[in-house]
């Protein structure tokens, strides 16, 4: 049985649950790496593969480029949002993956008039867990900006007054439709992205270069 906290010589890949682990699937299938465990099922946080060279370690998606960038693990699949608030600091970025596509947006109540607001040069109350890349998008327009940090049920954030608009993921809209908002300004389109770390890129290319390139040929398949 592998040791927690031994060292490990061969590759880590990091990955989220849900949607990126499920969509991930096919490029691991793609390298030669099967899970060994389901995370969905399993209480393990380091799940062994059938390659003994190569691990995946589980965490927060918001944590994926922190746990690349310092090198507890060599690889990583990371959505364009949390890059963007991350900052992408040491972090190598060879590969869009297109998978876990939607649109980062900022929404408002159905009926406020954003475009008025923003030509009246009104002060905005926006919620969002994305305060780095709101505020950036908004200080590029011009529009002065209260941020306020939410970590979910952004829709309710206008409806009870706590805020005048909101910046979060849209995919279908239908979440937004059911609590008469709407999407007005599209400020990235998102997908998930192969991360590297860079000092691992540099000396240990030989064994993960092949996986970038398994990677690279599964873009696009089922």
């Amino acid at each position: 049985m592998m040791n927690p906290g031994a060292r490990f010589e061969g590759v880590t890949i990091a990955l989220s649950k849900g949607r990126i682990f499920e969509d991930t699937a096919h490029l691991l299938k793609a390298a030669g790496i099967t899970p060994l465990a389901d995370p969905e099922h399993s209480r393990q946080l380091i799940l062994p593969t059938d390659r003994p060279d190569v691990r995946l370690v589980i965490v927060r998606a918001s944590d994926v480029p922190t746990y690349v960038q310092y090198g507890a693990a060599d690889i990583g699949v990371a959505g364009k949002d949390v890059l963007m608030e991350h900052g992408g600091g040491g972090l190598y970025q060879p590969l869009d993956l297109q998978i876990a596509k939607c649109r980062l947006m900022v929404a408002v109540p159905q009926g406020f008039d954003y475009a008025g607001a923003i030509r009246r040069g009104a002060r905005l109350r926006v919620a969002t867990k994305y305060e780095t890349t709101a505020r950036n998008h908004f200080a590029e327009k011009g529009v002065h900006v209260d941020l306020i940090k939410l970590y979910g049920s952004m829709e309710l954030a206008p409806l009870t007054g706590l805020a005048d608009v909101i910046v979060d993921l849209v995919s279908s809209g239908n979440t937004l439709k059911a609590n008469r908002l709407e999407a007005v300004e599209e400020i990235a389109a998102i997908s998930a992205r192969l991360i590297v770390n860079v000092a691992a890129w540099k000396l240990n290319r030989s064994r993960i270069a092949p996986i970038v390139e398994a990677f690279s040929r599964g873009v696009g398949l089922p």
